[in-house]
């Protein structure tokens, strides 16, 4: 099993606002905070990425960048240049359409196409509590190849839509969206204090995908060490370095936040839904699942449905 696959499916993602930005000249957009992340591109020329938090990034043709703090960032040709709220440059706008920005006369200097991307609200924190404010990944790094050709194709469907084209567009958005994530994971290494970058290192990546393929078995903390060719001691030590928390409790918010997806998507019973994940009640299933997604299952149930049908 892929824990990262297994995290996305969970996220119940969902991409948005996809649009394409033509820049002429001088040029700068200011945008609000947005809700979860944002996945951008530069098809042609370049631009500056800017967002609190993070140093500014010059991002040239095959470069990708993810923005996923939520806070207001900034597009431009120049950090000088006095920037325009989105608000006014997309008046009007149609998802999937192009917005031209600069001078209203003159040749098209760079090409950005971006992405929204929604996830389920009580889940977001797996992915956002471990990612920067801005990950860039230049054309010219290693990992980059792969979304060579993604980009390739979006130039094209960009440009010249056809029947299709938006259907088309979302799935190299999350095709290219996961290729950023795989980028950003290689150039980690298995550094830092989260699941995401420790699936870079082969032992704990082994337990990580063990308690996703099966997350109702009772697991040790000896035996997950065995399975992944360690000493108990060293196993929990090095878990909860590079993971953050000790293999047990990751494994029982993994279990919540499972059980959270079956909930949202079928129609179990919230007792036979307990008892798949290893609660002997559902009195304790119900206590365990709030401290985890802050409401008890049946309202998060009842949310989690109403959100859909607005969505619809």
């Amino acid at each position: 099993m892929d824990p990262l696959n297994d995290v996305l499916a969970l996220l119940d993602m969902r991409s948005a606002n996809f649009a394409r930005l033509e820049g002429v000249g001088a040029w700068a957009i200011s945008f609000a905070g947005y809700q979860h992340i944002k996945l951008g591109a530069v098809l042609e020329g370049e631009c500056w990425v800017e967002t609190e938090g993070a140093a500014p990034v010059r991002a040239v043709a095959g470069d990708c960048y993810l923005l996923g703090n939520g806070r207001p960032y900034r597009l431009s040709s120049d950090p000088r240049v006095p920037a325009q709220p989105s608000s006014e440059i997309f008046t009007g706008f149609v998802e999937g359409g192009t917005v031209r920005v600069g001078p209203s006369d003159g040749p098209v200097d760079s090409v950005v196409v971006g992405c929204g991307f929604h996830l389920d609200t009580a889940n977001a924190a797996v992915l956002l509590d471990v990612l920067p404010p801005l990950v860039h990944v230049p054309a010219g790094s290693d990992e980059a190849g792969a979304i060579r050709t993604a980009l390739n194709m979006l130039r094209q469907e960009t440009a010249t839509p056809e029947i299709g084209s938006g259907l088309i567009v979302e799935r190299l958005a999350h095709i290219v969206l996961v290729q950023v994530l795989r980028s950003y994971v290689a150039a980690q290494g298995s550094t830092g204090h989260a699941w995401l970058t420790a699936l870079a290192d082969p032992a704990i990546g082994t337990a990580l995908s063990l308690m996703h393929q099966f997350p109702a078995h009772v697991w040790t903390v000896a035996e997950l060490a065995a399975k992944s060719g360690m000493s108990r001691s060293h196993f929990a030590a090095r878990f909860n370095e590079l993971v953050g928390t000790p293999p047990l409790e990751y494994l029982a918010t993994w279990r919540i936040r499972s059980a959270a997806r079956e909930l949202r998507t079928g129609n179990r019973t919230i007792s036979s839904i307990a008892t798949q994940y290893g609660y002997g009640s559902e009195s304790a299933f119900s206590h365990a699942f709030k401290r985890v997604i802050g409401l008890a299952p049946g309202r998060y149930r009842r949310q989690s449905r109403s959100a859909v049908t607005s969505d619809r």
